[in-house]
C-alpha cells in the first residue's frame, strides 16, 4: 500500500439520504481530491479498529458521525477523529466541525419578528443538540422584544414504528392547543413541518395567515411540495464536511484539537410561502410591508412605500410606530441588509454589485450601514460564513 497518500476513514451513515449526511460526505471529498487522500467508507470503522489484523491499521485519520466505540477504539490506536454529529454521545470527548445553531434560532427569530408575529411556539426534538441551542437562542430574542414562547417535543423519528407515529401526531395536536394565531413557529425537521401543516388545515388554520412556520434545513424535496412551501434554513453541509477535513489535516500533521468545536454561521434563510404573510392588524401597513419586501432593492423611500398604498406618509408613518415599533426607513434598511447578507453569504459577487442590487447604491453606503446595523464590515461578514481553501 502507498503510504505517501493519507488514507481517511468515513463513517457518515450515507444509507440516509440527508443533506446533513450526503453533502458533509461532498465537502469531504473536494478537500481530499485537493490533498490526493483516499478515502474509503467504513460505516462501521470501529469494528475494523477492533480488529489487530494490520487492515486496522490502515486509516490515518477518521471522520465520523461517532459512536462511543468508535472513540474508545481510536483513541487506543492513536487515530484522529473528527466528529460531525453535533449529538453524537461522545461529542464532548472528540473534536467537531458543526452548524452555528446559535446563529441558526437567531435568523429564524429575526424573521418571524420582522414578520411582525407576536405570539411564538417551537416544536423541536428534546435529544437534538442542534435543537437545544436553536430554542434556546430563538426563545431569548423573542423575550427581549417583549413576547412569549411555547416550546412543545416530538420524538426524533416519528417513523420508527406505529406507536412513534401516533405520538407525534397527539403531541402535536396538543401543543397547536395552545397556539393563538397568528403565529409564528420554529419546526426543527422538515418531516414535522410537513405534519404542522397538515394539523393546521384539519382545525381550518390558515398557512401562513394563521400559522407561519419556518422547518428544518432545507431539504428541498419536502420543503418545496406539496404547497404551501416551507421556509427553511440553509446550512451549507459541504462546508462542515470540508471544514471538518481541513481540521483531521491539522491533527493528522500534529496540531492540538481546538478546546471547543468549530461552529459555522448557515448560508441563510430560504423564504418559501409558508412565512409569506405580515402578521400586522392593520391592511394598511401590511400592503407596504409587502411593498416593501418586494421593492427594497430599488431606490425608494418612505414618500414612494406610502404612494404606493395610497397614504400620506406622515399617516403610514405613525401606521408603522403603532404597528410594528419602527418607521417605515428602517424597514427599508433591514430589508435591504437582509438581502445583503444572503448575498454575502451565498456568492462571490463583488461588493460593488451587490451594494446596487439590493438598494444600497454604493459600496461606502453598504459599508456605512453594515458596520453600524451588523457590527462588522460586508466583508468581515462574508468571511465568517463563506470557507475558503487554505492555501
Amino acid at each position: 500500500m502507498n503510504r505517501t497518500r493519507r488514507h481517511i476513514a468515513l463513517m457518515l451513515d450515507l444509507q440516509w439520504p440527508y443533506k446533513r449526511h450526503a453533502e458533509v460526505f461532498a465537502g469531504i471529498q473536494r478537500y481530499a481530491e485537493e490533498r490526493g487522500w483516499v478515502t474509503i467508507i467504513d460505516e462501521f470503522v470501529h469494528d475494523t479498529l477492533r480488529r489487530k489484523q494490520r487492515a486496522a491499521d490502515r486509516y490515518d485519520g477518521i471522520i465520523a458521525r461517532a459512536n462511543r466505540p468508535l472513540a474508545r477504539h481510536a483513541a487506543a490506536r492513536g487515530v484522529p477523529v473528527v466528529n460531525v454529529w453535533p449529538s453524537a454521545p461522545v461529542r464532548h470527548l472528540l473534536p467537531g466541525v458543526f452548524p452555528d445553531s446559535t446563529e441558526v434560532g437567531r435568523v429564524v427569530a429575526e424573521h418571524l419578528l420582522a414578520r411582525g408575529f407576536r405570539a411564538f411556539a417551537t416544536l423541536t426534538s428534546p435529544k437534538n443538540a442542534d435543537n437545544e441551542l436553536e430554542v434556546d437562542e430563538f426563545a431569548r430574542l423573542v423575550r427581549e422584544a417583549g413576547f412569549g414562547c411555547a416550546p412543545a417535543f416530538v420524538p426524533q423519528d416519528p417513523y420508527r414504528d406505529l406507536s412513534h407515529w401516533k405520538s407525534a401526531v397527539r403531541l402535536i395536536d396538543r401543543a397547536m392547543t395552545a397556539w393563538n394565531p397568528p403565529v409564528g413557529v420554529y419546526v426543527g425537521q422538515e418531516a414535522y413541518g410537513r405534519l404542522v401543516v397538515q394539523a393546521a388545515q384539519r382545525r381550518g388554520w390558515r398557512v401562513p395567515a394563521d400559522v407561519s412556520i419556518v422547518a428544518g434545513k432545507n431539504e428541498e424535496t419536502l420543503c418545496e411540495q406539496p404547497r404551501p412551501s416551507l421556509t427553511s434554513i440553509e446550512i451549507g453541509y459541504d462546508r462542515i464536511g470540508y471544514a471538518a477535513a481541513g481540521l483531521l489535516d491539522r491533527l493528522m500533521s500534529g496540531e492540538p484539537a481546538p478546546a471547543d468545536p468549530v461552529r459555522l454561521a448557515p448560508l441563510g434563510l430560504v423564504v418559501r410561502e409558508s412565512t409569506d404573510f405580515f402578521a400586522v392588524e392593520n391592511p394598511t401597513v401590511a400592503a407596504a410591508l409587502a411593498y416593501i419586501a418586494a421593492h427594497g432593492h430599488r431606490p425608494i423611500g418612505p414618500d414612494d412605500v406610502a404612494r404606493a398604498v395610497r397614504t400620506e406618509t406622515r399617516t403610514l408613518q405613525n401606521y408603522f410606530q403603532k404597528a410594528i415599533q419602527r418607521p417605515i426607513a428602517t424597514e427599508i434598511r433591514r430589508v435591504r441588509i437582509e438581502r445583503a447578507k444572503r448575498e454575502l453569504a451565498q456568492s462571490d459577487r463583488g461588493l460593488a454589485a451587490i451594494a446596487q442590487d439590493v438598494g444600497f447604491g454604493t459600496i461606502q453606503r453598504l459599508y456605512e450601514v453594515f458596520r453600524r446595523e451588523v457590527g462588522s464590515s460586508p466583508g468581515e461578514y462574508r468571511k465568517q460564513r463563506q470557507l475558503r481553501a487554505d492555501g
